[in-house]
């Protein structure tokens, strides 16, 4: 059974909660509805979430979009995914999670990585040979900070041996998704990536690599059958067609995590356009025809979610989340001071300070490290602050600032990404939650000196490259065709005022960072 038309659902699990949309098949966004879920920080650098939590959550949003009847639901004919990656659901053979997920955040497996990559001969804290093995095959290697999922699954391993042994298979969240959506046991050749134990040299056929399985010690029967990224998984389950009440033919795609789907969501998906995400974290990406790695700035290029090509992937690890840090520790932190609500539009507010107060925060710098560091440096002991502060110091100076540091922070990595793809990046496509925020996009365009173009409905970047990457999958679109079909909102140019202050600070930014890392890694290390 067919529809003349069809339109998609897209599932995009964020660490904050998922969220539910539907879409057509040239990625025209009809409705859409979020859940949160809770997040549980642990001691020791633990991160997890319930993937329970995560499914009661899809249910709940489904359930609410659906039922506003915005299409007929005869009329949706696939399921698209993506999601937070680089986490690990240990799941039985009956599709049932065993425990809580590790998630992208977890740095407890830092010292069961850091014996696996050592050696005799070290380079940047790897063995020579096993350094070149990785980079060869995989294009990248294992993160030292331990928060990859070679790390988790040695962690649990080694810490909850039980758990270990009654795991059918380690999954990706998103994959995890796909699994109750499908019965289906299997990761996509993108999802799969930071294990880091695939052969990606011949990008149409990724595959598990043998001697890196050995070398890690996972157990290979625990690991997911491998499929691209926009092959179709599998029909909807029967039961949860009826409790939707979708169709039992439905589709779903296997899809990708959401660095690969915001890539596709951004618009830039010719090779070498860039597109900067701000969200929780934030990322400065683009598609390459090439396998190629840049270890000392921990960058490389992996499979991506468009058949054939290669995405160049990095992370920093806090950006949109250091505002909320800053509303909910700093300005409205519940205690003896304060204990009342918290504005609902605090975000807005932020904006408006941010827009009034003068460029360069009357030159406080803040450094958005409050979670480590992943690129350029990789660095799970780095932590943020606020300096340079006097007497004068306001909280606007201090919200100006945040938006400020995490631009500076973008800089950092962007004098990488170019020397990496060999040219300037002219113009730049920002997406995420932070994008919706021209303040910032002009601050962007100020701070890395380059236009700045703000993708129309820039925070459904996500579901929507979902849906555009299904939409291609299923023959609607061609891969060539996704970019015509993500509207440009505004472009914010450079303005050369500015240009002084900006260029002094970010050099004063570099400075703290290379002056105070072995205070940092003193102050923070964890084993």
């Amino acid at each position: 059974m067919s529809s003349k038309n069809p339109y998609i659902l897209a599932i995009d699990l964020g660490t904050s909660g998922p969220k539910v949309a539907l879409f057509s098949v040239v990625g025209e966004m009809v409705g859409s509805e979020f859940e949160e879920t809770p997040l549980h920080l642990l001691p020791n650098g633990g991160a997890e979430q319930s993937p329970g939590d995560w499914w009661e959550a899809i249910r709940k949003a489904t359930r609410r979009l659906l039922a506003q009847e915005l299409v007929h639901a005869s009329d949706i004919s696939a399921i698209a995914i993506t999601g937070q990656w680089s986490g690990t659901v240990a799941v039985d053979q009956e599709c049932n999670a065993i425990g809580n997920s590790v998630i992208w955040m977890d740095t407890r497996g830092a010292p069961f990585i850091d014996r696996l990559v050592r050696g005799a001969l070290n380079v940047e804290g790897y063995a020579v040979d096993k350094l070149i093995k990785w980079i060869s095959t995989t294009a990248g290697l294992p993160g030292r900070a331990g928060k990859d999922p070679i790390a988790h699954m040695l962690f649990l391993k080694q810490a909850q041996p039980e758990l270990y042994k009654q795991t059918y298979k380690f999954l990706e969240p998103i994959d995890y998704i796909a699994l109750r959506l499908t019965g289906q046991f299997a990761a996509s050749y993108a999802s799969i990536t930071l294990y880091w134990l695939t052969d990606n040299r011949n990008i149409t056929d990724v595959k598990y690599d043998k001697d890196l399985i050995k070398l890690s010690t996972i157990d290979p029967a625990k690991l997911p059958d491998l499929k691209p990224a926009n092959s179709v998984l599998g029909h909807l389950l029967p039961g949860i067609a009826k409790e939707w009440g979708l169709r039992e033919d439905v589709q779903v795609i296997m899809g990708s995590p959401d660095t690969h789907s915001a890539a596709i969501g951004s618009g830039a998906v010719r090779d070498c356009e860039t597109h900067l995400y701000v969200g929780t974290s934030s990322w400065l990406n683009c598609h390459f025809s090439f396998k190629k790695t840049d270890l000392f700035h921990n960058q490389a290029t992996l499979p991506s979610a468009i058949p054939g090509r290669y995405l160049l992937v990095n992370e920093q690890e806090c950006a949109g989340v250091c505002l909320q840090f800053l509303r909910d520790n700093l300005f409205f932190h519940q205690d003896e001071l304060f204990t009342g609500e918290k504005p609902k539009n605090t975000y807005q507010i932020f904006d408006r300070i941010a827009d009034a107060t003068p460029a360069g925060s009357d030159k406080l710098i803040f450094t958005p490290w409050l979670y480590g560091e992943r690129a350029p440096v990789d660095d799970h002991t780095v932590r943020g602050g606020f300096f340079n502060q006097s007497l004068k110091t306001t909280r606007a100076h201090m919200v100006r600032a945040v938006f400020e540091g995490v631009g500076y922070n973008s800089r950092w990595l962007l004098k990488y990404v170019e020397q990496f793809i060999g040219r300037r990046a002219d113009t730049i496509n920002m997406v995420g939650g932070g994008a919706k925020s021209t303040v910032w996009c002009q601050i962007m365009a100020d701070v890395l000196d380059r236009p700045i173009r703000q993708m129309k409905d820039p925070i459904e970047v996500n579901v929507r490259g979902a849906a555009l990457l299904a939409s291609a999958a299923l023959g609607h679109l061609s891969y060539e065709q996704i970019g015509a079909h993500v509207p440009v909102a505004n472009t914010f140019t450079p303005n050369p005022d500015h240009r002084k202050i900006y260029d002094e600070l970010f050099k004063e930014f570099i400075a703290i960072y290379e002056r105070n890392g072995k205070i940092y890694a003193r102050l923070n290390r964890t084993h």
